[in-house]
């Protein structure tokens, strides 16, 4: 860390086995992001803990290049509140890793393409997928209502690998509004 740990108390005695373990999980928190620029430490017991969810509070504020992250947690015992708050800082900081690294995945659907063929008296026919392949689909796995499909229709569909090549299963209809 560029600028050293702050931690601070309100209504609560910090021992030193407390501050020992505050400055042992801060120290932790590199491990998932080494340019951490500060990390401040709040300790707190409420005075009201009823609407607050414990009498116990601690909250990790974290400042890396461009933001700021917070973890803020309350518990019945200081110790669980400690704890949870360093388990979600530590999330938090292994998110933001991730993020500035690439690593975010990125949701991926269900292929789709359109009906390029369709042979209704033989029950079969071929959907055009986006990568520009032509993928085998049987009547029996179409969702919809095979005789309503057409030519041209945008569909959805699960691929997997047939005794013959790509084969494509529950065959849907894509809607208007998708």
């Amino acid at each position: 860390m560029q600028v050293p740990l702050e931690i601070s108390t309100r209504l609560i005695e910090l021992s030193p086995p407390l501050e020992a373990e505050l400055r042992r999980r801060a120290a932790k928190l590199e491990r998932y992001y080494d340019r951490i620029t500060s990390c401040r430490i709040a300790v707190e017991r409420e005075s009201n803990h009823h609407q607050e969810g414990g009498p116990y509070r601690v909250r990790v504020d974290i400042t890396v290049p461009g933001s700021e992250l917070v973890a803020n947690k309350a518990a019945e015992d200081l110790n669980t509140a400690v704890r949870a708050a360093f388990s979600a800082a530590e999330r938090q900081v292994d998110d933001f890793s991730r993020r500035r690294r690439g690593e975010v995945k990125t949701p991926v659907g269900p292929p789709h393409g359109t009906v390029a063929r369709i042979f209704a008296e033989e029950g079969f026919g071929f959907i055009l997928a986006e990568d520009g392949r032509e993928i085998y689909f049987h009547r029996n796995a179409v969702l919809d209502d095979f005789d309503s499909l057409q030519p041209g229709a945008p569909v959805r569909f699960a691929e997997s690998q047939g005794d013959e090549g790509p084969q494509a299963s529950t065959v849907s209809l894509i809607g208007r509004e998708d």
